[in-house]
């Protein structure tokens, strides 16, 4: 019998404000790219000092497996919402000091060390925050609406980046292009701290799911029992990450670097396509729930397999309704596959590693290969003199998803979660 309205809006908000506050804060850095390049990894070759920024945004993705392993661990041992009230909380201390961080001009190669090691933290805490909360979201789920409860976990995540997004646009509205640059960003991370206020006021008391699979004592070596299905699901999320950032990481500093629009253009632009996203998500992840979660994965890698460089195409041109265009293109691209993966990444592994086995998978596709996308793709147009060549990327992506679905996953939609 499923709970309440009350009580099922209730678990619903507390999944979904953590990922608000988390992807606010980490989404900053990537909005914000090309002025941190300026302030902390200053050069004489603007493309070098762009690359080199985007090395300390991986640096925080690198670390990410390593987050979800602590606090997958922490769920899998005293349950997620524990875990919940963790993370939410140590997100919240580097965002802050990001706000008051010096710059290269002030005290040197202390500032970009400084900025990177913010940037750990924040992976460190960003690495178990999705996935508990999507794991929290599922199980508390009536069977056959798995796909369209836990899809508000991931679209806390874009709500958090949409609100970066429209602050900054709105900032960058209001703002000279020097203030913004000088100190406006810093105005953003500072507001970050007013939402882990609520994240942590929401999550104080959650109460543990009641579930058939008991706890695991030792998570991490039961992990090693289920090695297959956790990289099933880690292909499974390439293509959506690698495109992911792709769109709201990478275009925003490319329409800047290379289409020479302003950073009010670029912004306002990735505003729209994300409002455009939290519409797509409760649609797609309603039809995952009844057709299944393979022919989305289907459609939605397809899409990025023939669609990438006529994508790519439209994202390089000099008319704003074409750049809208291909941005669009890859929003459905990611919309298709999170109705597909939000559910299908929880139902695939066991309960006593549920976390623990998501928080690797997930963050190894996540981190180590959607997080270096932005500087794989700076890093291939600075030596490559091609701007569409990122558009490789996206579909070397979605062929790995395309290959694991059709060759080696089960159909999940229909039949209980795996205890």
């Amino acid at each position: 019998m499923s709970a309440p309205t009350n009580q099922r809006l209730s678990v619903i908000a507390a999944g979904i404000v953590g990922n608000v506050m988390e992807w606010y804060d980490f989404s900053l850095y990537g909005y914000f790219a090309v002025a941190l390049s300026h302030h902390f990894f200053p050069s004489n070759n603007p493309g070098l000092s762009l690359l080199e920024t985007f090395a300390a945004f991986a640096a925080g993705f690198l670390v990410r497996p390593l987050g979800g392993l602590i606090i997958g661990r922490i769920g899998d041992r005293h349950g997620s919402q524990r875990a919940l009230l963790i993370s939410v909380v140590a997100m919240a201390i580097p965002t802050t000091l990001m706000a008051f961080l010096p710059t290269y001009e002030q005290i040197g190669v202390a500032a970009p060390v400084l900025l990177v090691s913010l940037r750990l933290l924040q992976g460190l805490s960003a690495g178990g925050e999705y996935t508990t909360s999507i794991v929290f979201l599922c199980e508390r789920s009536p069977e056959r609406r798995r796909g369209i409860l836990s899809i508000w976990g991931l679209w806390g995540s874009v709500a958090g980046m949409l609100l970066a997004s429209a602050l900054s646009d709105g900032l960058a509205q209001l703002l000279q292009p020097d203030q913004l640059e000088q100190w406006g960003w810093r105005l953003m991370f500072a507001l970050g701290s007013l939402i882990a206020f609520a994240g942590v006021m929401l999550r104080r008391h959650l109460k543990p799911a009641v579930l058939s699979h008991n706890k695991t004592s030792q998570p991490l070596r039961m992990v090693l029992k289920h090695r297959s299905p956790i990289t099933k699901v880690m292909l499974l999320n390439v293509a959506s990450s690698v495109s992911f950032y792709l769109l709201f990481v990478y275009v925003v500093s490319d329409l800047e670097t290379i289409d020479k629009l302003s950073a009010a253009t670029a912004l306002s632009l990735n505003t729209r396509v994300m409002a455009l996203l939290l519409i797509l998500y409760p649609i797609a992840a309603w039809i995952s729930d009844r057709v299944g979660r393979k022919p989305l994965f289907v459609i939605g890698s397809g899409w990025l397999v023939l669609g990438a460089w006529p994508i790519f195409t439209l994202l390089q041109s000099d008319s704003l309704n074409n750049i809208l265009r291909g941005e669009v293109g890859l929003v459905m691209a990611v919309a298709i596959l999170a109705g597909a993966k939000n559910p299908a990444n929880v139902e695939l592994i066991p309960g006593e590693v549920r976390n623990t086995g998501l928080a690797l998978a997930f963050n190894v596709a996540e981190g180590w290969i959607g997080g270096l996308t932005p500087l794989a793709a700076t890093w291939l147009v600075l030596h490559t003199g091609q701007p569409l060549s990122p558009a490789l990327l996206a579909a070397a992506a979605g062929l790995i998803t395309l290959i694991t679905c059709i060759g080696y996953t089960r159909e999940t939609a229909f039949t209980p979660l795996i205890h």
